[in-house]
């Protein structure tokens, strides 16, 4: 392979990766915001607040996977198969480094939703989670892993 080739094949495996890293992004954000909302609202402690934006994030990350394989005609049960090759490590790394970041932002499990250090503690959180999990994604996708397979179902 060319040395030209070679960057172009590794910036490709890249930009998939940064892809694919965005797109558990958009999943986990949704968990987590959808269930540190919940568990704040609810006064429930930070390990029950962690455990239910955790379990969300998975659900709606799987989720968004399954549909868009369901888009190309194939049925749900193998979407869903897909979905969980795809994005379970992935989800699991912006999962704990995304609550591991936001336990050691002092008072961030204790401000309510109308709290800017709320907002800004789940977003900083969310942003080191994402340039944590791009070369977790990177790795998998270079060995036909991860996102990888579902390329070949489009």
């Amino acid at each position: 392979m060319s040395e030209h080739a070679h960057h172009a094949a590794a910036g490709a495996g890249w930009n998939m990766a940064i892809s694919a890293t965005l797109h558990c992004l958009t999943g986990c954000a949704i968990g987590e915001v959808l269930g540190m909302a919940i568990g704040t609202t609810l006064g429930l402690s930070d390990g029950a607040t962690i455990a239910l934006a955790v379990t969300l994030a998975f659900l709606f990350g799987y989720a968004l996977t399954a549909r868009r394989v369901v888009r190309t005609g194939l049925p749900w049960r193998q979407a869903i198969r897909i979905a969980l090759v795809a994005d379970t490590l992935s989800i699991a790394v912006m999962e704990l480094v995304d609550n591991l970041v936001l336990l050691a932002i002092p008072g961030a499990m204790d401000a309510g939703l109308a709290s800017l250090t709320f907002w800004l503690s789940l977003a900083f959180a969310l942003a080191v989670a994402f340039v944590v999990t791009v070369p977790v994604n990177r790795w998998l996708i270079a060995r036909g892993r991860g996102h990888a397979v579902v390329p070949a179902h489009h």
